[in-house]
């Protein structure tokens, strides 16, 4: 099993998982999450005055799927998240060992 991590911009969610249910995969991780990179952050006017933000406001996906998956969900989440423009987000996948489903003990593949 692997998991994919993937950071996207706030307005790609909707056609990302409608993408991803298009595919079979129904469960996901979404937490609001702030970071930098390329982008540099953008600055405000606050109460007269310019204020510099270097956190620009992210989604990060979590999606736990069988090794067979890991290629079709990453390409599926390129194909709809990506706008062409700094900014558009990263994927990271990394190993998971041991997947239980605790209601019913279940393990592994069958767990996700």
């Amino acid at each position: 099993m692997k998991k994919v991590e993937a950071i996207i911009r706030h307005i790609k969610l909707d056609d990302v998982k409608t993408a991803l249910d298009g595919i079979g995969i129904r469960g996901m991780t979404v937490t609001d999450v702030k970071g930098a990179g390329k982008q540099k952050g953008y600055t405000e006017q606050w109460r007269g005055s310019k204020l510099n933000v270097f956190l620009n406001p992210k989604l990060e996906l979590k999606i736990v799927v069988p090794d067979d998956m890991v290629e079709s969900v990453i390409d599926t989440i390129v194909e709809t998240a990506r706008t062409g423009e700094i900014g558009d987000g990263k994927i990271f996948v990394t190993n998971i060992e041991e997947a239980v489903a605790i209601r019913s003990g279940i393990r592994g593949d069958e767990a996700l």
